[in-house]
């Protein structure tokens, strides 16, 4: 398919399209072409969107789950049938790669569908009563209930899946909700917004807001939007929160996943590969890239060089090319940034195995090792196509080093050894354990979600769906149990 074509497009007000009171332009990151221009609502448009959530909040939530699971099939398979054209919009706006792009189109199409069915079956549980005697011939219902509208910012790394992980749950549950795409990458929630527009859904039952400033910090203070589901960098999400201390506030945060390969993995070229490609994949723009790769000195004078070959194997280049696997960063300020970061771990006394130039957008996939702890490359997040490696003498140091952190999202922990695989997992101060393999997929039907500044909630469309609800529960009384 030819490079999308500039084009207005509208935003989307109570499920209608309409033009704003201003434009944004979107622009590729890769050669900072123009991709499209975007309506930007006004005040006005912005306070319908969000009454018309809140006015339609009550009845929505009594909706029949079969209309709620029709509207989310229905996206599903749309997602399924414009999957070409939607792989393109997001290589377009975000610089990832196509054979990335269609993985994570794939994957929404996956979260609707899932979404779905979920729907079909979250209801709540009865709960006896009679477990003593006071509570004879007593039954508990508990219903899981929509909290009410939700506001779900988006970030610009998964500008299609991670909007669809706050919509589909949203909608599954019958909370309206207002979606505030990344700036960089609207054109994935807009055009998510065109598919929905498509069902039965009520109006007021999403709206679509490429808002900035002023209008966005309004959102987030908005009492009729007492839901908040944020994904993007710690210090914005932290901050949210403290603008918003009485909402029911959801946060999936920064990361700097480690892979430790432990003395008894002796497969170093499948864990080379994984390493390699898993902490590029994106220009290392993804919360679980492997950032700090944590090698055990048995193996490290095999896997490390062959790490350094699976890295330099890496084919980078124009994202729309369908073999590349590493395209540019968002923009130019965020490669300076990675790059400055590089240069100052080097001058700290790191060496560069391999990469570390930039060009415009593009760094180099890059490996370091020697790589002194208080190194923004090592104790923060990089988001950016960069490993540091670190020899150890035992599996304790291992776990110690990955630990180091003041994030906890996830690990992969190479070994055969099941001992070393549970005590990885009742160990590592991480939301999640990846045995034999590098946090690179995040089952859209799991619950997935970090511990110490990663975040306070968990993606996933169950997970997501609990953390839109809240229990309600009747008590029956004169029950023959």
């Amino acid at each position: 398919m030819d490079a999308i074509t500039p084009q207005p497009r509208p935003c989307w007000i109570a499920g209608r399209p309409e033009q704003g009171a201003g434009e944004l332009t979107v622009t590729h990151p890769y050669d900072g072409t123009e991709v499209a221009s975007v309506a930007v609502p006004g005040p006005d448009q912005v306070e319908r969107a969000v009454a018309a959530a809140a006015e339609v909040a009550a009845s929505f939530r009594r909706t029949p789950a079969h209309v709620r699971a029709a509207a989310l099939e229905h996206v599903s398979r749309a997602l399924a049938e414009r999957a070409e054209e939607i792989a393109e919009t997001i290589t377009a706006e975000n610089g990832k790669p196509l054979k990335w792009a269609n993985v994570e189109v794939n994957r929404a199409v996956a979260t609707f569908r899932f979404a779905a069915e979920e729907a079909r079956r979250f209801s709540g549980e009865l709960q006896r009563l009679d477990t003593d005697q006071g509570g004879t011939g007593r039954m508990a219902v508990i219903r899981q209930v929509s909290r009410g509208p939700v506001l779900a910012i988006a970030p610009f790394n998964f500008p299609l899946n991670l909007v669809a992980h706050k919509v589909a749950p949203a909608l599954a549950v019958g909370s309206p909700v207002v979606v505030k795409p990344a700036s960089s990458t609207p054109l994935s929630a807009l055009l998510l917004g065109e598919l929905l527009a498509e069902t039965d859904l009520p109006e007021g039952a999403f709206s679509v807001l490429p808002v900035r400033g002023s209008q966005m910090n309004a959102l987030v203070t908005d009492e009729r939007l007492p839901v908040i589901s944020f994904t993007g960098s710690t210090g914005v999400g932290w901050s949210l929160m403290d603008s918003a201390p009485r909402k029911h506030v959801l946060m999936e945060l920064g990361s700097n996943s480690a892979a430790i390969v432990c003395p008894d993995w002796t497969d170093v070229d499948t864990a080379a590969s994984r390493i390699a490609t898993f902490g590029n994949y994106q220009a290392g723009q993804s919360c679980i890239a492997v950032q700090r790769v944590i090698v055990h000195r048995d193996v490290a004078d095999k896997f490390v060089p062959a790490l350094v070959n699976a890295v330099q194997g890496l084919r980078t280049g124009d994202p729309h090319d369908p073999e590349v696997e590493v395209g540019p960063l968002i923009d130019e300020d965020n490669a300076r940034r990675v790059e400055q970061w590089i240069t100052e771990a080097v001058s700290a006394g790191a060496r560069v195995l391999t990469g570390g130039a930039r060009t415009g957008t593009s760094v180099q996939p890059t490996v370091l090792t020697d790589v002194p702890a208080d190194a923004k490359v090592r104790g923060q997040e990089v988001f950016g196509p960069v490993l540091v490696v670190s020899v150890v003498d035992s599996v304790d140091e291992a776990f110690a080093e990955a630990n180091d952190t003041e994030y906890g999202l996830q690990a992969g922990v190479f070994t055969r050894d099941v001992r070393v695989a549970f005590r990885a997992a009742a160990e590592l101060e991480v939301g999640g354990v990846i045995i034999g393999d590098v946090p690179s997929y995040r089952a859209d039907q799991m619950p997935y979600g970090g511990v110490k500044g990663s975040g306070t909630g968990r993606e996933g469309v169950r997970s997501a769906m609990a953390d839109f609800t809240e229990q309600r529960t009747m008590v029956l009384t004169g029950i023959d149990l």
